[in-house]
Order: structure tokens, then sequence, then C-alpha cells
């Protein structure tokens, strides 16, 4: 078997407007050298942060949707995209598109993408996992709301949350709300109990990843 080859390997980097935004490029070559094939769907705030003509693989922006789309019979983009995908990784993942998600809007191609996509079925199994790294400000990402809407992704949907970390933000202040370095060593990815399914037991770079645990109080543990 080729090691370069996943399993499951077609994998949708969703993008939104958080200024980790500008990781995008070096994230994409990343999974590219790992051996995802990788489509990207932007939301128009995340372009503030970076250029799609510094990426190399295809790029889906809100007004593809209706590009595409004339009269019946046409394809659907967010249906096509949902259903070419193994995986969805939402990176960054700003607090405002984290609460449309939450509460099930879909007013750009990126949310609509997320409302079509596959939730657990009856046995609670999601075949094809969603993943998202939050980034924005400490008092937002302490925000009760913040714990809410996680709590509604990762508790009812299953999602699995890709922890932010603490430095000095681009505000000037020093705390938790940065994006996480989505990959990271085998080691670490094993300790996170890496499903190895999605890819080969050889290739487990991708911290896919921390879910959070929400206790009965709704705190995170």
């Amino acid at each position: 078997m080729n090691e370069n080859k996943l399993l499951r390997n077609k994998l949708i980097l969703g993008v939104t407007g958080s200024v980790a935004a500008i990781k995008i490029p070096c994230l994409i070559e990343k999974l590219l050298e790992i051996g995802f094939e990788v489509r990207l769907v932007v939301t128009d705030n995340s372009l503030n942060f970076f250029s799609v003509d510094t990426v190399s693989v295809p790029v889906y922006k809100d007004i593809d949707e209706w590009t595409r789309w004339k009269k019946r019979g046409d394809p659907v983009l967010h249906i096509e995209l949902r259903n070419w995908a193994d995986i969805l990784l939402v990176a960054p993942l700003s607090a405002n598109t984290m609460a449309k998600v939450a509460y099930g809007l879909a007013d750009n191609l990126l949310t609509t993408l997320v409302r079509a996509w596959w939730f657990p079925n009856e046995q609670n199994i999601i075949n094809k996992p969603v993943y998202f790294a939050p980034a924005m400000n400490t008092l937002m990402w302490q925000h009760p709301f913040t714990h809410e809407q996680i709590e509604r992704l990762v508790g009812r949907l299953h999602w699995k949350c890709i922890d932010p970390v603490q430095k000095t933000l681009i505000c000037g202040e020093t705390g938790i709300g940065a994006m996480a370095e989505v990959i990271q060593s085998k080691k670490t990815v094993n300790n996170a109990g890496f499903d190895s399914n999605i890819g080969h037991s050889k290739l487990v770079h991708l911290t896919l990843l921390h879910q959070y645990q929400v206790n009965k109080r709704g705190k995170f543990t």
C-alpha cells in the first residue's frame, strides 16, 4: 500500500473570518503533503486575511453557488461538495460562524454546506466527521454563549474540537483563543485517539482531535 495514500483522503477545509486564516496557505500545503485531496470553501470575510491566489487547490466562494446553478437540474454546489468529501475541517472557526452553525443558520456557502452535512444516525454514528478549530479573542472564547454553542456542536452533532491555545493575540492581549496547530506530530495525534479508519496508520498526523467533554454544569473539562 502506498504510504502517501490515505484511506479516506477527500477533505474540505472551511475557512471563516478570523485573523488565523493567514495560516491557510501553510495548512493546505501540510494537508497535501500528508496525502489529503483538499477543496477550500471560504467565507467572504476570510478573504480579508489571505489571497486565494496563494493556494494550489480548488477554491469555492459564495458566488459560486449561484453561478453554477441557474435552473432545475443544474448541480447544487453545497450538495456536490458534501457528497464528494470524506471529512470536513473548519479552521479557523470564528465566533460569528460558530454561532451560526450551532443554531442552524445557512446564509453562505460554508454554513449551507454544514447545514446539509451528515448528522449522527440512530446508532449515534456519524460517517463523515467534522472537526473545527476555534479562533477568537479570549473573552469571546470564555463567553457563556461559546460554551453553549460548543456543547451543541460536540454533544449533539459529535463534532470534534481542536482546542485553541494561549499566546499573544493579534489584539495585543495574551490569553487562550489562538488557533492551534492543526498538523502536529504522530505521537501527539496517537495520544489524542485519532480514528485510524480515516487515514493510514503511518500517516496519522492530523490532530483530528480533542473532543471537548462538557460536564453537567456546562463547564469544559
